[in-house]
């Protein structure tokens, strides 16, 4: 996956994905799923008793996380790992609330890794369908593709689980380099975060494309090639109870 959101700057940690420094953006002008630190990541909590976490060595440097239990409300889960007993922590990856596993590849040999999974709740946006075909298109505008808050717009007033706090008016502009350009009505007053996700033509479900911080409602991405004919939506978010804390320390070389 290509690089899509920020990140603490662990790349020694593990060899895949590439990540970058908190509040810059990728190339690409794509944030990466798999490196993001929510905002709460740092906070204190009592391990979720509806999920399970474990994990085992399938190879010395080769970690698989196995997880049982569901959050009812979970609208998915995002996996973290950290170096140190205390954090901070990154994100590996958000996942579907049908999926129990996941593999952490390639990690340095001899370090300890520290992993919890927890729930996100929330409604999604209305989807909006975009292909990027031939003809003119519009030149961006400068500092299209960074998350921002739109000045002047108005500011969400219902709690982020409640039925209609779900993001209104997503619009989808197709722009130069294959861009998309999204804007949309926050609706939520508390939402800890953002999660633009898509549907590529021919897929089934959708999956988190970017991951953004609270009051954001305008973002651009830079399309990769299978996603030419997609959906897209916007998902306000709270995150749930972390599960328990499980700890591995990889073999030597």
């Amino acid at each position: 996956m290509r690089a899509l959101v920020v990140l603490l700057l662990l790349v020694a940690a593990c060899s895949a994905p590439r990540q970058v420094p908190p509040g810059q953006q990728a190339p690409s002008g794509r944030h990466d799923a798999e490196s993001v630190s929510p905002a709460d990541s740092r906070r204190p909590a009592r391990p979720s008793a509806v999920i399970r976490l474990s994990a085992a060595l399938v190879s010395p440097v080769d970690i698989v996380l196995r997880w049982d239990g569901r959050d009812p409300d979970a609208a998915g889960h995002v996996l973290e790992f950290a170096t140190e007993p205390q954090g901070p922590y990154t994100v590996l990856a958000f996942l579907p609330p049908e999926e129990a596993t996941y593999t952490h590849p390639d990690l340095i040999p001899g370090t300890t890794f520290h992993y919890r999974l927890r729930p996100y709740r929330g409604r999604a946006s209305a989807p909006v369908d975009v292909t990027i075909a031939g003809g003119p298109r519009p030149e961006p505008a400068p500092g299209w593709s960074r998350p921002r808050t739109v000045p002047g717009a108005p500011r969400g007033t219902r709690p982020t689980g409640s039925g209609d706090a779900a993001p209104a008016d997503l619009k989808a502009t197709v722009t130069q380099a294959d861009g998309v350009a999204f804007t949309w009505t926050d609706r939520a007053r508390d939402e800890e975060g953002f999660l633009l996700e898509n549907r590529p033509a021919g897929r089934t479900g959708f999956r988190v494309v970017a991951a953004l911080d609270p009051d954001v409602n305008a973002f651009g991405l830079v399309t990769l090639p299978e996603e030419r004919q997609a959906s897209y939506r916007v998902r306000a978010i709270r995150y749930g109870t972390p599960s328990n804390v499980v700890r591995l320390t990889t073999g030597g070389d």
